[in-house]
């Protein structure tokens, strides 16, 4: 049983008209990458980041945003995860 059970079903898919097997080729790609040790190492970081600063897992609703100058900052959740490099620009802060 897949640990989220939303997985494969999102909004855009069905925006995009997309068939059971291209969502599934899309996730398939997902868990590969994500699966990298580049991925690994970057969410690595960023937890420890959220950790130190006492942010992980207590439900506050904020991540650590990348600044342009290669900073991390305190943002929220929904602000961090919207800005999402549309036309493959970077949109950080």
């Amino acid at each position: 049983m897949a640990a989220n059970k939303k997985a494969g079903q999102h909004p855009s898919y069905i925006k995009l008209k997309w068939s059971p097997s291209s969502i599934a080729r899309k996730r398939k790609y997902d868990k590969e990458y994500h699966a990298t040790e580049e991925r690994k190492e970057y969410r690595a970081k960023l937890n420890k980041a959220n950790r130190k600063d006492g942010t992980y897992g207590n439900g506050d609703d904020k991540d650590k945003s990348h600044t342009k100058s290669g900073k991390m900052v305190n943002e929220s959740q929904k602000t961090n995860r919207s800005r999402n490099g549309q036309n493959g620009k970077s949109t950080k802060k």
